[in-house]
């Protein structure tokens, strides 16, 4: 069933603004230290606690707004309150940093077993909002597969030997950023695949 319009930049708002708000909330309380029930948490640890309940809200007001919610949507918060969760208990921010890894991982890997079997995944998930012939969705699925992966990689060697700092900088800007750019880059490339709207000939 298709969800219902809503306008673009409520809807931009809702998708991107829990991410830029833990990024200003990290910024702001990066070097300090918080005691809760008797265990010192660091900034990070606190800001991402909280991105926890404002990712959830915003996904439920697009719920609300729109009728629908997509499976990706539901994939990420689910990695967000779990790897949320680990890493309060354990006081541990690896597991926050781990979930960018796994999230980018696990679509790369669904991604490659459609076309193991001689699908694109992607085609069944967007294929009515943007009309592509089956070779162009194949070409596409393939590399983003690749374009996923190769985050996972990014993402794994950046946390594992750079600063917390520069890690929630390239989370929050840099892979996104990345990601919108291929995408722009391929639908470019792609475009003797794309399918007309007979009413775009009249």
């Amino acid at each position: 069933m298709a969800g219902r319009k809503i306008n673009p930049i409520i809807k931009q708002v809702l998708e991107l603004g829990p991410t830029l708000v833990f990024f200003l909330i990290y910024m702001r309380i990066k070097d300090e230290t918080y005691t809760l029930g008797g265990t010192d948490y660091s900034g990070f640890i606190v800001a991402a606690l909280i991105l926890v309940p404002l990712l959830l809200a915003a996904i439920f007001a697009l719920w609300l707004l729109t009728g629908t919610i997509s499976r990706m949507q539901i994939f990420v918060a689910v990695m967000v309150v779990v790897f949320g969760g680990l890493t309060a208990w354990f006081n541990d921010e690896r597991f926050f940093k781990m979930k960018t890894t796994i999230v980018y991982g696990t679509f790369a890997l669904i991604l490659g077993a459609g076309l193991l079997r001689g699908k694109s995944l992607l085609q069944w998930v967007m294929s009515e909002a943007l009309p592509m012939k089956p070779e162009g969705w194949m070409i596409l699925t393939r590399r983003l597969m690749w374009m996923f992966a190769g985050l996972a990689v990014a993402n794994e060697i950046i946390w594992r030997t750079q600063s917390t700092e520069l890690w929630v900088k390239l989370e929050t800007f840099a892979m996104p950023a990345a990601l919108f750019l291929f995408l722009m880059f391929q639908f470019m490339a792609l475009q003797r695949f794309m399918i007309e709207d007979p009413e775009d000939k009249s």
